[in-house]
């Protein structure tokens, strides 16, 4: 079954094909930085404008990758939610639109059942049950996850999740958008032991996350330092490197404690700050210890991207699920609301 899988929920607009017996055929992502940088965020109607405009064009270019055309496909996923509303109707219409003139069904991708799911495109991957951490701009949840919709959320965020505390951290150090992978760069320069960080809800127990005092920290950090409102290089850098140490340290304890209390063996790391170099090399090191294994999708899967919505919808659309024609999204969805598929493994 050859899929076409369209991801248009934030700022890249994401197109794949993925085939149920040779796997992931070709994969396209626009990434919208150059148009949002200016404005220090992403701006939702110029958003909506640049998936209009790129989502066509990357569906012929991944076609022609492939070798294949239209009439090949057997079936369209797109992303339905959560996301911003306008972005999310743009994959939806194009998405469900061309599944009606093709004959062929569709079926709306939840976003964060892409990323869970996105190790599947390894070869390497992990059987369920797992737990799994998605931790992105908009999300940051500890999920066991026993099959494909069968989701247990552990544990998430009150407050900021880890990328967006990453992204305004870096703001209030004057990096450039986005910030996030800047102060992530900037870290590998700086002392982490310079200052000292709060862990963030680590003296108590229970599995969820607050990143909020994190922030303040680094804010009065700032004020101490500034000289006349500027922050010297060397001093950005050593807060960059405390407070990455912080958010890693902070996740990776949460994350050996979910699997000490459910007593599963394996984990994923999923969603954009998965692609942390040093959250993956200390979540890897602590999993080990426990006797258990991590699993990561390839960085380029760690971002929004069409191959991991190609992925979910294929397994729905294996399980007979399919939308109806109406066009809807639901930009606020809990993962905890899907429907289960089964254990699906492979």
């Amino acid at each position: 079954m050859k899929v076409l899988g369209i991801e248009t929920s934030c700022d890249e607009t994401g197109i794949a094909l993925y085939d149920s017996e040779q796997g992931l055929l070709g994969h396209r992502i626009y990434s919208q930085i150059a148009v949002h940088a200016e404005y220090g965020g992403v701006v939702p109607e110029l958003a909506s404008r640049d998936h209009i405009r790129k989502s066509l064009p990357l569906i012929k270019a991944v076609l022609a990758d492939s070798g294949l055309t239209l009439a090949d496909l057997d079936g369209v996923a797109y992303t339905s939610g959560p996301g911003l509303v306008g972005a999310l109707l743009v994959g939806a219409c194009v998405g469900r639109s061309l599944a009606w003139a093709l004959d062929i069904p569709a079926v709306g991708v939840h976003h964060m059942e892409g990323h869970l799911l996105a190790p599947m495109l390894e070869e390497n991957k992990p059987d369920f049950p797992f737990i799994a951490l998605l931790v992105s701009g908009g999300h940051t949840q500890l999920v066991k996850v026993e099959g494909v919709g069968q989701y247990e959320v552990l544990g998430e965020s009150l407050d900021d999740a880890a990328g967006e505390a990453f992204d305004k951290a870096a703001k209030m150090m004057g990096l450039a958008y986005p910030g996030g992978p800047a102060l992530s760069k900037l870290a590998e320069m700086g002392d982490e032991k310079r200052f000292v960080f709060p862990r963030p809800m680590t003296d108590r127990p229970g599995l969820d996350f607050s990143f909020s005092g994190l922030k303040t920290k680094v804010r009065t950090t700032i004020l101490e330092l500034a000289v006349d409102g500027v922050l010297a290089e060397q001093d950005k850098a050593d807060i960059a490197a405390c407070f990455q140490a912080a958010v890693v340290d902070t996740l990776v304890l949460k994350c050996k404690r979910a699997l000490k209390q459910t007593k599963v063996n394996r984990i994923v790391i999923a969603g954009g700050v998965g692609a942390n170099l040093r959250l993956r090399s200390q979540l890897r090191e602590a999993v080990e210890k426990l006797g258990g294994q991590a699993y990561y999708p390839r960085s380029e899967f760690c971002t929004d991207n069409g191959a991991m919505i190609a992925y979910a919808g294929l397994r729905r659309l294996q399980a007979g699920q399919q939308q109806s024609l109406e066009v809807a999204v639901t930009p606020r969805w809990p993962m905890t609301e899907l429907s289960a598929v089964g254990v699906l493994n492979g």
